[in-house]
């Protein structure tokens, strides 16, 4: 019968209407535990939380299909060409899903579709309560990372004295230990950018963002050679928008590009208080037109390079 669900077994299909039902009550009643809407700010260097409930309750179902194709997470990762770390990873609810391991485990534990319906919930979902420490694990992953900002300098191009003043005026104030944690990670973090084979990064800041002079003179001449220093890597493009820009493609804010092993797309816009990883195809398209437009309208590498250094000389 056209559009009827495949029956192999009574029980297989009592197993298929459980999950859509698990899958459903999953939609209706979200995990109280987790708090939603809420972003780690990795420029003010606030705390971050573990993976939320529909990420968990994602790897639940693959794990649990896996279990009725009695397969070990050895088998699966053979059959779906992904390593046993990620199907781990995926089944613990600490990895988003690459859109190629969907559909793989989809048709590899023959899910009935509802694999499937879970990865749409996931993306339906995608950042609500997706905090900054998940953005930071997929830079670790990332092929490419383009990003824009205008309000602080990028966590991965931040000198540890500039880091310290942008964590010493997050309110409430940081204690000693909160303070030293936040610093490690966040060097730890700026590996990626030496590392081989090589990420490839782009970065467009506003000019405004050295000008404020963020800890002192100083600190903002630190920053400063850090830039250049940064600019030189072979595998990092820097440029700088002019204070006076008539036309500018980023007010609508900062936001970031990230090309996945995959060779998926995905987007992180953050505020205040929230922040959203995004994998609608056309918001990302938007993302690209607006980044490809910064990148016109910004002064070049040389150029930018060359500002940097004035802008140093006049402190």
């Amino acid at each position: 019968m056209s559009g009827a669900v495949p029956r192999k077994s009574t029980a297989t299909f009592h197993l298929y209407e459980f999950t859509l039902w698990t899958v459903a009550v999953t939609a209706r009643e979200p995990d109280l535990r987790e708090v939603t809407a809420m972003a780690s700010h990795e420029d003010s260097g606030d705390g971050e939380v573990e993976p939320d409930g529909d990420l968990r309750n994602f790897g639940a179902t693959v794990k649990a299909f896996r279990k009725r194709a009695e397969l070990t997470q050895e088998q699966l990762a053979e059959r779906v060409r992904y390593s046993v770390q990620y199907v781990g990873s995926v089944e613990q609810g600490r990895r988003h899903p690459s859109v190629k391991f969907v559909n793989r485990s989809e048709e590899a534990l023959d899910a009935f579709g509802v694999i499937l319906i879970a990865a749409n919930r996931l993306n339906r979902k995608r950042g609500l309560a997706k905090w900054f420490k998940r953005w930071a694990e997929l830079e670790q992953e990332a092929v490419a990372l383009d990003t824009y900002e205008c309000r602080s300098v990028p966590g991965l191009l931040q000198p540890e004295s500039y880091a310290r003043a942008l964590i010493g005026d997050v309110l409430p104030l940081p204690t000693p230990e909160e303070v030293e944690a936040r610093i490690t990670a966040r060097l730890e973090r700026q590996q990626i950018l030496y590392r081989t084979p090589y990420t490839i990064f782009s970065f467009i800041l506003d000019e405004i963002v050295i000008e404020r002079q963020t800890g002192g003179p100083e600190v903002t001449r630190q920053l400063i050679d850090h830039l250049v220093e940064c600019a030189r890597l072979p595998n990092v493009d820097l440029q700088i928008m002019p204070r006076v820009s008539p036309h500018h493609a980023g007010l609508g804010g900062p936001f970031r590009l990230l090309e996945t092993e995959d060779n998926e797309w995905l987007g992180y816009i953050e505020g205040q208080q929230s922040g959203l990883i995004i994998s609608d195809p056309k918001d990302i398209s938007l993302l690209h037109q607006r980044y490809a437009k910064l990148r016109i309208q910004a002064l070049n590498p040389a150029d930018s390079a060359g500002l940097l250094m004035r802008m140093r000389g006049s402190l």
